[in-house]
């Protein structure tokens, strides 16, 4: 998955300040996934979180600008990631996607759960036999209309 060149300085900036999402997060005033999705530009912000991200980062204001613009979301390719983390996500959607589904139909009906009204956390459990990656989704249900 190639970056935009706006995703590249910000990253650039992001590794020469070295700051973590989590330390963006407390300046930002929003959650870490969120403010990578506005990095990678799969989310827009308002004026007021642009410009605390851009200067957070030591760049230029003129660089918060194009960080409020609705984005072209979507990033991955139509075929099969390989980049070995998302290909674990999207094998985990092969193995789990069905019974997951099915689990949802059967608690809430037939629908889906929203991307737009969602949240996504990722939290690090550690663990004596090694440390685990925690992900929490949570999304609004939204019925089928029936027509």
């Amino acid at each position: 998955m190639a970056v935009s060149e706006i995703t590249q300085k910000l990253l650039d900036a992001k590794k020469a300040k070295g700051v973590s999402y989590a330390e963006l997060e407390e300046v930002v005033g929003q959650d870490e996934v969120w403010i990578a999705s506005v990095i990678f530009r799969q989310a827009s912000a308002d004026a007021d979180q642009a410009a605390k991200l851009v200067e957070a980062l030591g760049l230029p204001a003129e660089m918060a600008e194009p960080l409020t613009v609705p984005p072209l979301k979507g990033g991955l390719d139509p075929v099969i990631p390989t980049d070995p983390l998302i290909y674990r996500l999207y094998e985990i959607m092969q193995v789990f996607g069905m019974p997951v589904k099915d689990v949802i139909h059967e608690k809430f009906g037939d629908g889906i759960m929203s991307a737009i009204d969602f949240s996504i956390e990722v939290d690090k459990v550690e663990d004596p036999k090694g440390d685990r990656v925690q992900i929490t989704m949570c999304g609004k249900f939204l019925p089928y209309k029936k027509w």
